[in-house]
């Protein structure tokens, strides 16, 4: 087939190259020139695994070409994906101005083709609120109907096409999902879009093509209930806390359960990202538009972000409080800046809260991450420092605090961090490591769902 992506980004950019690399003639548009050119270069400007590659593979073998131009990128297209950022404020409302900016520009390049031509499918796979895809399919219809003579005869089709990826592993849940899900309104859609992803579910997992409405709120109930599982493990971890129990075997005894499943309850720090702080809140805001109210995910938001109020509470607490400094004049040092590991992604990063809570609070900050530290840098500036090594970072640090589960920060030369940190204390938001373990190496080490382990 021939596809068009509008959008370079995070999910335009992934579904773009992985299309292309099962034999489709993908072309991807974008309004930055800047980042088209460097695409053309075979220039990743995302950090995921195996992307890159990909990317030189398919623009080598001439199946994927970049453009500013909407009319060279939609032109001869079976297909056109609207893969644009939907941004939205902290309570939930959703700015609609890039999905609707990208109807238009489909829109004029349909009625310059006039009605000839063979009827385009119009695919939203931005995560939207639900009823936007209709809402651009009457965007262009009603843009067709302004054109008079010339937008006469012309006809389209639209349809919902949710992206279930998870940063730092899109290319394996691209090439083999565990479901793939499509909202349609007629059954030629459905066909046609079936075809395009049979290659991608030869392991027998299912494609669901439903109605429009009904796949826009799949993406947001997924997501929702995912973060709902996080929150909940966290809420678990604080009572092992106060009890004295062990989050780690409750987890163990609860996960057993298979109706419980193991996945998405680690403990540590909560959710963060692009997705699940957004859609979460994208639930709220749409029960509140419908006079429905959404208390469970009002709950899981709050307890979200109250997680990581309770783990700094530990931070400051063994510095001795506001009453005894606190943190005025430590050095803090953090492993991880990136929201989850494989991902340079730092939106809504847990890590972030902490360090501007730490200079807040008057404390010098060093941090490390492997992949997300230009990213970084751009977002926080000068006041704190980023460094290329991780122990660089730790290098006279009154205390480490561990915020990201990269490999690299599993297994640290304890002997060398006993050496470089001005004190041995790990403030762990991943537990990473055993307590009983760190009590041996003497270090005091605080993490989440157990018991504190002093020197």
């Amino acid at each position: 087939m021939r596809l068009s992506m509008v959008g370079t980004g995070y999910v335009g950019l992934v579904t773009g190259v992985c299309l292309a690399n099962t034999g489709n003639h993908v072309v991807c548009q974008d309004v930055s020139a800047e980042k088209i050119e460097s695409l053309k270069q075979g220039k990743c400007p995302i950090y995921e695994p195996g992307l890159e590659e990909l990317l030189e593979r398919n623009i080598k073998a001439g199946r994927l070409t970049f453009t500013t131009d909407p009319a060279a990128a939609h032109r001869d297209a079976d297909m056109i994906f609207i893969c644009v950022g939907t941004p939205s404020d902290d309570r939930g409302h959703t700015d609609l101005k890039y999905i609707f900016s990208a109807a238009d520009a489909v829109a004029d390049v349909l009625i310059s083709l006039g009605p000839k031509q063979k009827p385009k499918v119009i695919v939203v796979k931005s995560t939207v609120p639900v009823g936007t895809s209709l809402a651009v399919k009457a965007r262009i219809a009603e843009r067709l109907k302004a054109a008079g003579a010339k937008g006469e005869g012309i006809t389209f089709a639209i349809a919902n096409n949710p992206e279930f990826l998870k940063e730092g592993a899109a290319i394996e849940d691209f090439n083999k999902p565990d479901r793939v899900v499509v909202g349609v309104e007629e059954a030629w859609v459905g066909d046609a879009m079936r075809e395009l992803y049979d290659p991608f579910v030869r392991n027998g997992h299912p494609i669901h093509i439903m109605d429009v409405l009904s796949s826009e709120m799949v993406k947001y109930a997924s997501n929702a209930m995912l973060a709902c599982k996080i929150s909940f493990i966290n809420e678990m971890a604080n009572l092992c806390e106060a009890y004295g129990a062990d989050v780690s075997r409750v987890r163990e005894g609860m996960c057993a359960d298979k109706r419980i499943g193991n996945q998405f309850l680690y403990p540590g720090l909560g959710y963060g990202g692009s997705c699940f702080p957004k859609d979460t809140l994208a639930c709220i805001m749409m029960g509140d538009k419908a006079g429905v109210p959404t208390p469970v995910n009002k709950a899981v938001h709050e307890l979200n972000q109250a997680q990581r109020d309770r783990f700094f509470t530990k931070i400051i607490g063994h510095f001795g409080g506001k009453s005894a400094g606190g943190l005025a004049g430590k050095t803090i040092a953090f492993w991880g800046i990136a929201f989850k590991p494989k991902t340079d992604d730092i939106r809504e990063a847990p890590a972030i809260t902490l360090m501007r809570k730490a200079l807040g609070f008057g404390a010098v900050v060093r941090a490390f991450d492997p992949v997300a530290n230009d990213n970084a840098r751009k977002e926080l500036g000068p006041t704190f420092t980023i460094c290329d090594d991780m122990y660089d970072a730790a290098k006279g640090a009154d205390a480490l605090v561990v915020c990201t589960d990269w490999d690299e920060f599993k297994s640290p030369d304890w002997g060398r961090l006993t050496e470089i940190m001005r004190d041995r204390v790990v403030f762990d938001g991943r537990n990473l490591y055993r307590p009983e373990q760190m009590k041996t190496r003497g270090f005091a080490h605080y993490s989440v769902g157990r018991a504190p382990v002093a020197k």
